[in-house]
């Protein structure tokens, strides 16, 4: 009886095998789209991704946004149609492949750009993942809202310091006078901040290269040891955010 049994429930198992609902990877592509911008790829440090079981918190999958920022025609000037793809062979994206035997909600949390991981964002989506139905081609786009601002302070020839930012979107897209994104659309401002109180209000100029803005300091009153730059977007809500200790 015994052998009998083993053999049953080994062929049950075998069967059981066979059945559709038996776990298989399937492919769920993820790309990082920078708000009225490009996507975010290598050029900006990519993005990391966590792809997670929704309902237990189980990692199914991790890895890194990689690419290029996409076909710039595609993406911002060509008229878009429904069904349309933004993104081709080079765009920047996660192939991430997970094994699941049944549909699973799966929670994506993505980070970025890590070129600048104290201020990168985190933008999270759940979506329904169904076994052997891969999310291909555009796949899942998340968008991520800001800008890029790495600000440097310089000594000029008259012994004044002058306090320069370069001001970015996320996908590292320049911003020019007249151009896609154009710097008449940009303010960028300096806080000078003496031990939490803002004690001098800023405004940094396009310095005639592309993103670059720039203003001369005074004279930093008081014990003033930070500057807070803020850059702004009137035409999206972008915005970015860097401090820089005073000499």
């Amino acid at each position: 009886m015994m052998p009998r049994l083993f053999r049953s429930l080994t062929l049950a198992t075998a069967m059981a095998c066979a059945q559709p609902g038996w776990a298989q990877p399937t492919h769920l592509m993820i790309r990082a789209l920078s708000q009225d911008a490009k996507f975010i790829g290598d050029h900006t440090g990519g993005v990391e991704v966590t792809v997670r079981n929704a309902a237990n918190g189980t990692v199914l999958a991790q890895g890194t946004i990689h690419g290029g920022t996409g076909d710039t025609d595609r993406i911002m000037t060509a008229p878009r149609a429904r069904g349309t793809m933004l993104s081709d062979a080079g765009t920047a994206g996660f192939d991430a492949v997970i094994d699941i035997d049944r549909p699973t909600m799966v929670e994506v949390m993505a980070r970025g750009p890590m070129v600048q991981p104290a201020t990168a964002r985190t933008v999270r989506t759940t979506v329904w993942v169904t076994p052997g139905q891969p999310v291909i081609g555009d796949g899942l786009v998340l968008n991520f809202a800001g800008l890029l601002v790495t600000p440097t302070l310089t000594r000029s020839a008259d012994g004044g310091t002058q306090l320069q930012a370069r001001v970015t979107m996320l996908c590292g897209c320049p911003i020019t006078p007249g151009g896609l994104w154009d710097e008449a659309n940009y303010r960028v401002e300096a806080d000078v901040i003496d031990h939490g109180r803002v004690v001098r209000h800023l405004r940094l100029h396009y310095a005639g290269q592309p993103s670059q803005f720039a203003v001369d300091l005074p004279a930093s009153p008081g014990r003033a040891r930070l500057l807070r730059i803020v850059a702004t977007q009137s035409t999206a809500p972008n915005t970015g955010v860097a401090e820089i200790p005073l000499p």
